[in-house]
Protein backbone atom coordinates (compact mmCIF):
# COMPACT_ATOMS: atom_id res chain seq x y z
CA UNK A 1 0.00 0.00 0.00
CA UNK A 2 1.50 3.53 -0.95
CA UNK A 3 0.27 6.99 -1.99
CA UNK A 4 0.73 7.91 -5.16
CA UNK A 5 -0.01 11.28 -6.49
CA UNK A 6 -1.63 11.09 -10.14
CA UNK A 7 -2.79 14.37 -11.96
CA UNK A 8 -2.57 16.91 -9.09
CA UNK A 9 -4.96 13.74 -7.08
CA UNK A 10 -3.40 12.34 -4.05
CA UNK A 11 -4.06 8.46 -4.83
CA UNK A 12 -3.89 5.41 -1.91
CA UNK A 13 -2.77 2.42 -4.22
CA UNK A 14 -3.51 -1.25 -2.76
CA UNK A 15 -2.69 -4.00 -4.48
CA UNK A 16 -2.50 -7.06 -2.85
CA UNK A 17 -1.36 -9.28 -6.08
CA UNK A 18 -4.96 -11.08 -6.59
CA UNK A 19 -7.05 -11.23 -9.67
CA UNK A 20 -9.32 -8.99 -8.55
CA UNK A 21 -8.53 -5.24 -9.68
CA UNK A 22 -6.77 -3.06 -8.49
CA UNK A 23 -8.14 -0.51 -5.62
CA UNK A 24 -7.64 3.11 -5.78
CA UNK A 25 -9.06 5.56 -3.31
CA UNK A 26 -8.71 8.87 -2.96
CA UNK A 27 -7.47 10.87 -0.24
CA UNK A 28 -9.63 11.91 2.24
CA UNK A 29 -9.11 15.97 3.16
CA UNK A 30 -7.73 16.19 6.34
CA UNK A 31 -6.49 19.59 7.84
CA UNK A 32 -3.41 20.48 9.06
CA UNK A 33 -2.89 20.05 13.11
CA UNK A 34 -0.22 19.24 15.63
CA UNK A 35 0.22 18.04 19.17
CA UNK A 36 1.94 19.27 22.07
CA UNK A 37 2.81 16.92 25.41
CA UNK A 38 2.80 18.74 28.30
CA UNK A 39 7.30 16.82 29.83
CA UNK A 40 6.03 18.29 32.74
CA UNK A 41 5.04 14.89 35.08
CA UNK A 42 2.89 14.49 38.43
CA UNK A 43 3.43 11.63 40.91
CA UNK A 44 1.27 11.32 43.83
CA UNK A 45 1.79 10.01 46.84
CA UNK A 46 -0.92 7.69 48.06
CA UNK A 47 -1.54 5.45 51.35
CA UNK A 48 0.94 5.96 54.27
CA UNK A 49 3.16 8.41 52.33
CA UNK A 50 0.39 10.70 51.58
CA UNK A 51 -0.20 11.23 55.70
CA UNK A 52 2.37 13.29 56.39
CA UNK A 53 2.35 16.83 54.16
CA UNK A 54 5.63 17.26 52.86
CA UNK A 55 7.46 20.68 52.54
CA UNK A 56 8.96 22.35 49.78
CA UNK A 57 11.90 20.28 48.44
CA UNK A 58 11.60 17.67 51.02
CA UNK A 59 12.33 14.51 49.13
CA UNK A 60 10.02 11.04 49.14
CA UNK A 61 11.09 7.61 49.61
CA UNK A 62 8.83 4.79 47.91
CA UNK A 63 8.07 2.85 45.01
CA UNK A 64 6.56 4.32 42.32
CA UNK A 65 3.48 2.80 39.92
CA UNK A 66 2.69 3.58 36.85
CA UNK A 67 -0.87 2.88 35.87
CA UNK A 68 -3.15 4.21 32.81
CA UNK A 69 -0.99 7.62 32.85
CA UNK A 70 -0.81 8.04 36.29
CA UNK A 71 2.06 7.89 38.38
CA UNK A 72 1.72 7.41 42.35
CA UNK A 73 4.09 6.85 44.74
CA UNK A 74 3.68 4.37 47.88
CA UNK A 75 5.58 2.52 50.76
CA UNK A 76 6.27 -0.79 50.15
CA UNK A 77 4.22 -1.97 52.97
CA UNK A 78 1.02 -0.39 51.18
CA UNK A 79 2.35 -2.55 47.74
CA UNK A 80 0.01 -5.53 48.23
CA UNK A 81 -3.01 -3.51 48.69
CA UNK A 82 -2.85 -2.17 45.43
CA UNK A 83 -1.49 -5.27 43.52
CA UNK A 84 -1.77 -9.09 43.98
CA UNK A 85 2.17 -8.71 44.87
CA UNK A 86 3.18 -9.67 47.95
CA UNK A 87 6.49 -9.10 49.94
CA UNK A 88 8.28 -11.78 52.03
CA UNK A 89 11.18 -12.26 54.36
CA UNK A 90 13.19 -14.98 53.41
CA UNK A 91 15.32 -17.01 56.37
CA UNK A 92 18.05 -19.26 54.79
CA UNK A 93 19.55 -22.21 56.78
CA UNK A 94 22.46 -24.35 55.56
CA UNK A 95 24.36 -27.32 57.25
CA UNK A 96 27.83 -28.31 56.19
CA UNK A 97 29.66 -30.64 57.31
CA UNK A 98 32.51 -29.06 58.89
CA UNK A 99 35.23 -31.53 61.23
CA UNK A 100 37.50 -28.48 61.78
CA UNK A 101 38.09 -26.42 65.10
CA UNK A 102 34.86 -23.72 65.29
CA UNK A 103 37.99 -21.19 66.80
CA UNK A 104 40.02 -21.31 63.26
CA UNK A 105 37.00 -20.68 61.51
CA UNK A 106 35.81 -17.81 63.51
CA UNK A 107 39.98 -16.22 63.21
CA UNK A 108 39.63 -16.78 59.80
CA UNK A 109 36.59 -15.22 59.86
CA UNK A 110 37.67 -11.93 62.23
CA UNK A 111 41.31 -11.39 59.49
CA UNK A 112 38.37 -10.96 56.28
CA UNK A 113 35.38 -9.55 57.89
CA UNK A 114 35.07 -6.03 60.10
CA UNK A 115 32.59 -7.30 63.00
CA UNK A 116 32.57 -10.61 64.13
CA UNK A 117 31.02 -10.97 67.87
CA UNK A 118 30.70 -13.83 69.67
CA UNK A 119 27.04 -15.05 70.75
CA UNK A 120 25.77 -15.40 73.98
CA UNK A 121 25.28 -19.42 75.14
CA UNK A 122 21.42 -19.13 76.03
CA UNK A 123 20.61 -17.22 73.15
CA UNK A 124 22.18 -19.67 70.60
CA UNK A 125 22.46 -23.09 72.68
CA UNK A 126 26.31 -23.49 71.86
CA UNK A 127 29.10 -21.98 70.94
CA UNK A 128 28.29 -19.42 67.69
CA UNK A 129 28.87 -16.10 66.71
CA UNK A 130 27.85 -13.50 64.22
CA UNK A 131 29.43 -12.11 60.81
CA UNK A 132 28.69 -8.51 60.25
CA UNK A 133 25.06 -8.01 62.50
CA UNK A 134 23.76 -10.56 59.40
CA UNK A 135 24.89 -14.22 59.66
CA UNK A 136 24.87 -16.24 62.38
CA UNK A 137 27.30 -19.21 62.56
CA UNK A 138 26.27 -22.06 64.75
CA UNK A 139 28.97 -25.06 66.20
CA UNK A 140 25.91 -27.61 66.48
CA UNK A 141 28.42 -30.83 66.75
CA UNK A 142 31.80 -32.60 66.09
CA UNK A 143 30.94 -32.83 62.44
CA UNK A 144 28.20 -30.59 61.84
CA UNK A 145 28.17 -26.16 61.80
CA UNK A 146 24.87 -24.31 60.72
CA UNK A 147 24.72 -20.56 58.87
CA UNK A 148 21.38 -19.04 59.16
CA UNK A 149 20.43 -15.47 57.72
CA UNK A 150 18.05 -13.18 56.30
CA UNK A 151 18.12 -13.14 52.37
CA UNK A 152 19.02 -9.87 50.77
CA UNK A 153 21.83 -9.12 48.26
CA UNK A 154 24.17 -8.07 50.97
CA UNK A 155 23.66 -11.19 53.64
CA UNK A 156 23.37 -13.74 50.57
CA UNK A 157 26.94 -12.06 49.38
CA UNK A 158 28.29 -12.39 53.23
CA UNK A 159 27.07 -16.16 53.29
CA UNK A 160 28.64 -16.67 50.03
CA UNK A 161 31.87 -15.80 51.53
CA UNK A 162 31.82 -17.49 54.39
CA UNK A 163 31.25 -20.61 53.00
CA UNK A 164 33.57 -20.54 50.63
CA UNK A 165 36.37 -19.70 53.73
CA UNK A 166 34.48 -22.68 55.39
CA UNK A 167 35.14 -25.10 51.96
CA UNK A 168 38.63 -23.79 52.16
CA UNK A 169 39.50 -24.49 55.54
CA UNK A 170 38.35 -27.76 54.83
CA UNK A 171 40.28 -28.20 51.66
CA UNK A 172 43.76 -27.18 53.92
CA UNK A 173 42.43 -29.66 56.13
CA UNK A 174 42.23 -32.47 54.09
CA UNK A 175 45.21 -31.44 52.49
CA UNK A 176 47.49 -31.85 55.54
CA UNK A 177 45.78 -35.40 56.66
Amino acid sequence: MFMADIAGVRVLYTGDYSREEDCHLCAAEIPQFSLYFNSEKMAKTIRRLAEKTLEVGESVSGLLVKKAFTCQIMALDDLHVFSQLSTENISQRITIAYNGAFGVLKHRLKQIFESVESLPDEESEGPAFRVHERLTVKYESEKHISLHWRSDPISDMVSDSVIINILLILILITSYC
